[in-house]
């Protein structure tokens, strides 16, 4: 029996002993400091958003689809039902909420990269306006940023002015992606829903559109800007049908998130990529940036560079119901020249030389 007990107090001490030098160890080890705590949070932010435009509208499509075939078909049925009862409602300004504006996840994302908003005009909020964004780049992380979140103050910087970033028509035929898209102020870029924001909305709207769009994302690379903008004259003729004063910004490192395989113009890749873009709507860029373990290996979040995103001068625009060829062009001359003054005026502010130049196709 005296045999049993010093083994079992043997044990209970070398438990004790063990326990002991664990809690040493772990007290050892440093704990996180703020900054790799901010860090990790970025990371996150900036994870979920990738994710949730990646992956939210297909998945959420796949999850309903299945659900068809299980006891739960009730919640598809009930689902599609709403989409078709809402279905104008993205053409119609969408349902924005600014709570979700103001989520402080955004916060952690601005800072990721960090995105700054730069203004240098005043807009008035008696009048409604159509703000150019360049460059598209992969995705357009500028223009979300700024546009549709709170985190850089455009609310404060240019008081009484609603901004609204216009993205695929398709992506609102996606289940609940549609409902975050809305949720943050998106609406499609069509004549519909820009003509309803611009028309029947009041004034101090902003309509924010990526004008290049997915055809200018395929010659997104680092060091090259090159914008899709030449024949692009739909916005300056609604426009001018609407009265809306025309606003050039550019985000002055949004190429330089991902690196992307770019193939010549006439190759067989490059022509698939093309006749891609024009059936669905988006262009299938085959791009890589880091992962989520370190900076050092590949994945597909963006790179931490900084992007500043610098609004320029508003070009008092006219109405004019049905605007003439010659005038349109005028005015889209007009459009390309203030947005030229303000990329020369401040590449090198933003990390550009003094030689850089921007293209225009």
């Amino acid at each position: 029996m005296k045999t049993i007990i010093t083994a079992c107090s043997q044990n209970l001490s070398g438990s004790r002993a063990s326990l002991l030098a664990t809690l040493r160890t772990l007290l050892a080890v440093p704990w996180p400091s703020q900054r790799d705590v901010r860090a990790w949070l970025q990371l996150l932010a900036v994870l979920q958003w990738v994710l949730s435009f990646l992956l939210l509208g297909t998945v959420s499509l796949l999850l309903l689809v299945y659900l068809v075939f299980t006891s739960f078909w009730p919640i598809s049925a009930l689902y599609l039902a709403w989409v078709i009862f809402d279905w104008d409602t993205p053409e119609k300004g969408g349902r924005r909420l600014p709570c979700l504006r103001r989520w402080p996840v955004w916060r952690h994302f601005r800072d990721y990269f960090p995105v700054k908003l730069v203004k240098t005009h005043e807009l008035s909020p008696s009048h409604n306006y159509i703000i150019g964004s360049h460059p598209h780049g992969i995705l357009c992380v500028g223009a979300f940023c700024n546009f549709v979140t709170g985190s850089t103050g455009f609310a404060e910087m240019f008081p009484g002015i609603r901004p609204s970033l216009t993205t695929l028509a398709g992506n609102f035929r996606l289940p609940l992606f549609r409902e975050y898209l809305m949720s943050g102020g998106l609406c499609p870029v069509t004549r519909r829903a820009i003509g309803y924001l611009l028309s029947k909305n009041g004034t101090g709207n902003a309509v924010a559109i990526v004008i290049g769009g997915a055809a200018e994302s395929l010659s997104c690379r680092p060091g090259i800007t090159t914008l899709i903008l030449k024949n692009r004259k739909g916005f300056v003729r609604m426009a001018l049908q609407h009265g809306a004063f025309l606003v050039p910004s550019f985000s002055f490192g949004e190429n330089d998130l991902f690196r992307q395989v770019v193939f010549e113009e006439g190759s067989w890749m490059r022509s698939i990529q093309q006749r891609f873009q024009k059936m669905m709507g988006f262009a299938p860029c085959v791009f890589y940036g880091r992962g989520l373990t370190s900076v050092r290996s590949r994945g597909f979040l963006p790179y931490a560079r900084p992007i500043t995103t610098v609004v320029g001068e508003p070009v008092t625009v006219p109405k004019i119901e049905d605007p003439s060829r010659e005038t349109v062009d005028m005015y889209h001359e007009m459009y390309v020249r203030s947005l030229l003054k303000l990329f020369n005026e401040n590449k090198t502010k933003y990390g550009l030389s003094e030689a850089d130049e921007l293209r225009i196709v």
